[in-house]
């Protein structure tokens, strides 16, 4: 017991020292979080300075309606990183998967965590809720609803983690035979952090944890709960391949001449211009590759009831033509009138952008 205590006393810079990270490793760390939190290179002392004081927080995880896979996110890491180590450091009372303690002593831990840290614990919840019929998911003879309701009373903050637990994912596709709901749909007085994706990308995960631990507070969210600084833009406008679809050069089959160089997905489904993530720049597996450098379209499983958006193997709309092409014709037109059309696009797209909203090439097109 006296052992526990003294590791729990520990602040997380010790922690992290005594795992054998080095200064420098941290610092890089510290500076890698705030480029992503759009912070200036002056905030990265406030950052390391408050995590290395930071003592461990307790955190609460519950699993309800999922795969397991945003833990396997977060624990399949191909090396232990920093990010990673940060994870493992903080006083992770409670979790279903990875917990070693089972019937009623791990609802004893659960119960102890949330007495000794009232208000200040974080929850992460992972998997959506059923509410037709409390039997389709128990925890311990508990109900995933009145287990929420529960745990949720004295935290400080809930991070929804995967696109279940923020908006319902793929238990609440069509028909939704579990009436399953995300967990903004049920606690409406606490502050909830969305953090979607199946799964969700594991840096962002720590990048809303360092924020927490460092100012005390949620970051910024969008219209959609989730922090601008990781879903502020769409994978389109991040991605590697967006001027083949500027140049009207398209993929149309995945074995193709097209798919052989490296042309836009965007006829063979990409959700990239529709759905708002980090994959085009923090990536997989430790920054090596995401869905689309991997020769396949994005699925948009960040965004809302994206399972009912239609074939994952069909476009959006009929994509834009070749820029050259569309000069011409502009010229042909009216540069006046082709010029409008444009600013009116841009402007659009700017002010969707401007208040965090889905902007879709329909909307461009009207």
């Amino acid at each position: 017991m006296t052992n526990d205590l003294s590791r729990k006393d520990k602040t997380l810079g010790e922690a992290l020292r005594s795992q054998g990270i080095s200064r420098r490793s941290f610092l890089k760390f510290c500076a890698a979080t705030a480029s992503m939190m759009a912070l200036p290179p002056s905030m990265i002392p406030t950052i390391a300075n408050a995590l290395e004081k930071a003592r461990r927080p307790s955190v609460i995880w519950l699993s309800f309606q999922e795969c397991t896979g945003c833990t396997e996110s977060l624990t399949r890491a191909h090396t232990a990183t920093v990010e990673s180590l940060i994870f493992d450091s903080i006083s992770l009372d409670y979790h279903h998967t990875l917990q070693a303690a089972s019937g009623h002593a791990a609802e004893a831990a659960r119960e102890a965590a949330m007495e000794e840290n009232n208000g200040e614990y974080l929850l992460v919840v992972d998997g959506s809720i059923p509410l037709d019929n409390p039997g389709y998911s128990t925890i311990a003879g508990i109900s995933n609803y009145d287990m929420l309701i529960d745990t949720a009373r004295g935290a400080a903050a809930i991070i929804s983690v995967g696109t279940c637990a923020a908006f319902g994912g793929i238990p609440h596709a069509k028909p939704n035979p579990t009436g399953a709901v995300s967990v903004g749909d049920i606690i409406k007085d606490k502050p909830i952090i969305n953090v979607p994706g199946c799964p969700p990308i594991p840096v962002v995960i720590t990048g809303v944890l360092t924020h927490f631990l460092t100012f005390g507070t949620i970051p910024e969210l969008d219209n959609l709960g989730r922090p601008k600084t990781f879903y502020g833009q769409s994978i389109h406008d991040r991605c590697y391949r967006r001027p083949f679809y500027d140049k009207g050069l398209f993929a149309e089959t995945f074995d193709d001449e097209g798919a052989r160089l490296g042309w836009c997905l965007y006829k063979l489904g990409c959700k990239g211009p529709t759905s708002y993530n980090a994959c085009a720049t923090t990536k997989w597996n430790g920054g090596v590759s995401f869905p689309i450098e991997a020769g396949h379209p994005c699925l948009g499983c960040s965004e809302p009831d994206f399972w009912d958006g239609g074939g994952f193997y069909k476009a959006i709309s009929m994509p834009t033509e070749n820029i050259t092409k569309t000069t011409i014709y502009a010229a042909a037109a009216g540069v006046a009138a082709g010029v409008a059309v444009g600013a009116t696009g841009r402007m659009k797209k700017a002010s969707a952008s401007k208040a965090h909203q889905k902007v879709t090439i329909d909307d461009l097109e009207k």
